[in-house]
């Protein structure tokens, strides 16, 4: 497929933003600086901002500030005030997404890049898979907007925690022991159930027996929970005072505050505490219980929405299905610490086809290459100044709150001015080799 010129441009785009409860509000928020960069909008000291989304997603769609000819010499029609979408701009040139991903994705971007600002914890959620995912947004197309899964991985940009996964069995025991709470509230004949099997008995049987008493716990009355969280809160503050809590417990104890008598809070003993350092990532598969808690990072994903909540959240809430969903694994998760590609660049690369993320820290005039891929990018600038060139063209000078979109099959060059921090989305490297 040949590109006209218009295609082997960068394209500014402007974003939108997410004003989601959980948000660190006003400058305080990172996703609020940027947004404010990006769009030329005021920001507001008392509202949150908690979410910047950069693709085609129709609940937080991308516009190109200026658009070009379409690839068949029509100029596309652009709305004065916000611009033409980004989708509907790759629906008039669906060359620049190249072979491959039009071939297995369709005339849209297979991944959603975002950027979070953590106030106070997310929803304790999971994202369906493919075929979950077309059944929920059949049945309830209000709640489940779209009909895709949502792998996604996070990218600290600070300190970054979350509650990821089920802890071992080995852990589970400790926290039946250690929380009488929660064997009050499931019931001992649950908890003996867990306390009595091994990992001699199969990994089914272990998750079997997991999913029940998860399932018991989360589908505990208001009234039981309300109890048990006053009675652990109870318990621990009496027990500061003659030793250290655990990390934990001391989550436990803030999450309490945030969310009064919720039962998300007495889950987060069934879960590991992960904490990432700026530069680490976390990834997670369709089916995966997670809560991400506090800090700001790079968001990249299939492009869906679709959550299944079930506690933490004053949102809509489905026990049911997440708790028959979820796929009962056991163990702390894979951080990944990225590849360095050369000595400005990491690529952090999940083992998922939708996409990859590219971190590039450039010191104050130095200048690096990102290759031609088979695939379509955006980039983010972060912080700092510079010049980005798309292949031979007139280079731009890029900022702070700066996105881009890159077409397919095209050479990006940037120098910078000061220290730059830039972070580019686009389709997993692994898919455009494995077709070599």
């Amino acid at each position: 497929m040949g590109s006209t010129p218009s295609q082997k441009n960068l394209l500014r785009l402007r974003c939108s933003v997410q004003n989601y409860d959980w948000g660190l509000k006003g400058q305080d928020s990172r996703v609020a600086r940027l947004y404010a960069r990006n769009s030329g909008s005021e920001t507001r000291p008392d509202c949150p901002y908690a979410e910047l989304w950069m693709g085609t997603h129709e609940s937080g769609p991308s516009f190109v500030v200026e658009a070009p000819r379409a690839s068949n010499g029509v100029s596309v029609d652009v709305d004065d005030d916000v611009g033409v979408s980004l989708k509907k701009w790759i629906s008039e040139n669906p060359n620049v997404l190249g072979d491959k991903v039009l071939h297995n994705w369709g005339c849209d971007l297979p991944f959603l890049f975002k950027v979070l600002s953590v106030a106070k914890a997310l929803s304790i959620q999971a994202h369906p898979n493919k075929e979950l995912a077309r059944a929920l947004h059949k049945a309830l197309p209000d709640v489940y907007k779209d009909d895709n899964h949502k792998p996604e991985m996070a990218l600290a940009i600070t300190e970054f925690e979350a509650l990821c996964g089920f802890i071992s069995l080995e852990e589970l025991k400790g926290v039946l022991c250690n929380v009488p709470e929660i064997v009050e509230l499931v019931g001992s004949a649950y908890a003996n159930q867990i306390l009595h099997i091994n990992e001699q008995d199969g990994e089914e049987k272990v998750k079997s027996v997991l999913q029940l008493i998860f399932t018991q716990l989360m589908s505990a009355s208001k009234e039981m929970i309300t109890k048990v969280l006053s009675n652990i809160k109870s318990r621990l503050q009496i027990e500061s005072q003659v030793r250290n809590l655990t990390d934990k417990e001391l989550l436990v104890l803030r999450l309490e505050k945030q969310y009064p008598a919720d039962v998300g809070v007495i889950s987060a003993f069934f879960f590991n505490y992960v904490k990432l350092n700026p530069g680490e990532a976390l990834y997670l598969g369709a089916d995966e219980p997670h809560a991400y808690v506090s800090g700001e990072c790079i968001e990249c994903m299939a492009t869906s929405d679709n959550v299944v909540r079930a506690g933490l959240t004053p949102k809509h809430r489905d026990v049911k299905t997440l708790c028959s969903m979820l796929t009962y694994k056991q163990g702390f998760p894979e951080i990944l610490q990225g590849v360095p590609l050369n000595s400005y660049v990491r690529r952090y690369l999940p083992p998922f086809d939708e996409f990859e993320v590219d971190q590039c820290i450039l010191p104050c005039g130095a200048s690096t290459v990102f290759p031609a891929v088979s695939g379509p990018s955006i980039f983010l600038v972060m912080a700092g100044e510079g010049i980005m060139h798309a292949g031979s063209s007139k280079g731009e000078v890029v900022t702070e709150g700066d996105v881009l979109f890159a077409p397919a099959n095209t050479e990006i060059s940037i120098e910078s001015e000061s220290e730059l921090q830039l972070y580019r989305a686009g389709v997993n490297d692994r898919l455009f080799q494995a077709s070599l």
